[in-house]
């Protein structure tokens, strides 16, 4: 008999393990996946480790948080500098002195980019933005929005930014000085030797069950242990009784290339609808790799979720958002199983608020 059985190794049910387990509690850990992680699961390849399910940078202004995660890892200094391709021009992201004196040719200062944003916002303002479309131009102005925003925000979605509600877009980064950190946050980097590490630490000392469906055995599952920590989809934990919460999906191509330098930065967007996936991850990049002769990349596409496709993102809309309250009461009701994460949770989460939602409910664990 276990005191805690943990479904789902990401980063959530990992920081339960660890935290439980230097408690004294009994615990076990099961996943669905042959691997440890979730999302962040990394894997090496040719030497250069690879973020599987997509880019992980870590970043947050939550000291707490950071020494927290610094116990586990040595983090590297990767600053996050994306870089967006349309048609046959690069831009600087997020957007700034350098994408918009690109953009103008005639813009040298911030007062001149901030007077042609004001000018084509003027000629093209709508008071009540009935899309998306409008709410963007609306805050940047047509000529930022067509090149940077419209395609881009059109394949994430899988339908035009005029078939997409305003409030999706409720402001948009603008800055007026010449930095390309796409964050804001004090604290940012990549651990050093990628973050199934990561877990990995987390997780020692502790039994873990991977390949292990928690639906395919679910009686048996839920009569081992005292209470469970369930990190799946919360609507499948209540068999959909209200129905399926709604997410995008992303698939990824990936490939080794012959070649040391693909692109010369770990994140490019496409920016141009026509291309069909939305960025190219060049991974080496994220650990400063000039060492290794060959490179990997991962083409990213964002598709519209099906039940039985892995969840991404969830799609916040008054929709799901009341559905997911329905099952939020439900999940109320029990005392024995706690809902967390991403998918427990129906939010997106960024890494450094996954670990504070963790530790903040563990806090009332006596």
């Amino acid at each position: 008999m276990y005191d805690y059985l943990i479904v789902g190794s990401g980063l959530y049910g990992a920081i339960c393990a660890y935290e439980l387990n230097k408690k004294g509690y009994k615990v076990k850990v099961i996943d669905k996946r042959d691997n440890v992680g979730g999302n962040i699961y990394t894997k090496n390849v040719e030497g250069i480790n690879v973020h599987v399910y997509g880019a992980h940078i870590f970043h947050t202004s939550n000291k707490e948080v950071w020494d927290y995660i610094n116990k586990f890892a040595e983090f590297n200094n990767f600053i996050n500098s994306p870089v967006a391709r349309y048609k046959d021009e690069l831009y600087n992201l997020p957007f700034n002195m350098n994408t918009f004196s690109k953009i103008w040719k005639d813009v040298y200062t911030p007062e001149q980019a901030k007077n042609r944003i004001e000018e084509e916002k003027a000629k093209y303002h709508v008071d009540e933005p009935k899309n998306l479309e409008e709410q963007a131009i609306n805050l940047v102005g047509p000529t930022i929005y067509e090149k940077l925003i419209k395609g881009y925000t059109a394949k994430q979605w899988g339908r035009p930014c005029t078939e997409l509600p305003a409030f999706i877009i409720k402001r948009l980064p603008v800055r007026f000085t010449y930095d390309n950190n796409y964050f804001n946050d004090r604290y940012q980097g990549i651990p050093v030797g990628g973050y199934t590490a990561i877990i990995n630490k987390m997780l020692e000392g502790i039994e873990v069950e991977l390949g292990a469906n928690f639906f395919d055995k679910r009686k048996e599952y839920e009569s081992c242990a005292k209470k469970i920590i369930f990190t799946g989809p919360i609507d499948e934990f209540f068999s959909y009784k209200y129905g399926e919460l709604e997410y995008r999906s992303v698939r990824f191509e990936t490939e080794v290339l012959d070649t040391p330098n693909y692109q010369g930065d770990a994140v490019v967007n496409y920016t141009e609808y026509e291309v069909p996936y939305t960025r190219i991850i060049e991974h080496k990049h994220f650990e400063f790799d000039t060492t290794s002769p060959k490179t990997v990349i991962s083409r990213e596409y964002s598709s519209t979720w099906k039940l039985g496709d892995e969840p991404y993102y969830p799609v916040n809309n008054e929709r799901n958002n009341n559905l997911y309250l329905k099952y939020k009461e439900e999940a109320d009701k029990l005392d024995n199983v706690i809902f967390g994460g991403r998918l427990g949770q129906y939010k997106y989460y960024d890494m450094d608020k996954v670990i504070a939602s963790a530790l903040d409910m563990l806090k009332n664990i006596k």
